[in-house]
């Protein structure tokens, strides 16, 4: 299993931008899917997690801001971050995982290198 972020860069706080993450290596489609970042000086926190059926969840301080999504055609998981704030700054990760606890909790199996987002 392969898991490749991009789509990070700098932005302006109430900007826009879309991480993706490329996956290869096994079967996309039945997997669950999640993101989840890292400050600096700070633990890495979940930000959003779907299922295999695309089922989604997301954290309290994205909700209504960031929307994760997936292609299963092109074996890709999106994150859509709107209304940026400087708060976002991270490395942003994807991770994936038979059971969607895993992407939730951060026990998934496989890892992305992460992305870095920057907001100002």
């Amino acid at each position: 299993v392969q898991l490749v972020e991009s789509g990070g860069g700098s932005v302006q706080a109430g900007g826009s931008l879309r991480l993706s993450c490329a996956a290869s290596g096994y079967t996309y489609s039945s997997y669950c899917m999640g993101w989840f970042r890292q400050a600096p000086g700070k633990e890495r926190e979940w930000v959003a997690a779907t299922d295999s059926s695309g089922g989604t969840s997301y954290a309290d301080s994205v909700k209504g801001r960031f929307t994760i999504s997936k292609d299963n055609a092109k074996n890709t998981l999106y994150l859509k971050m709107n209304s940026l704030k400087p708060e976002d700054t991270a490395i942003y990760y994807c991770a994936s995982d038979h059971w969607f606890k895993n992407v939730v909790d951060g026990t998934a199996r496989s890892w992305g290198q992460g992305t870095q987002v920057t907001v100002s």
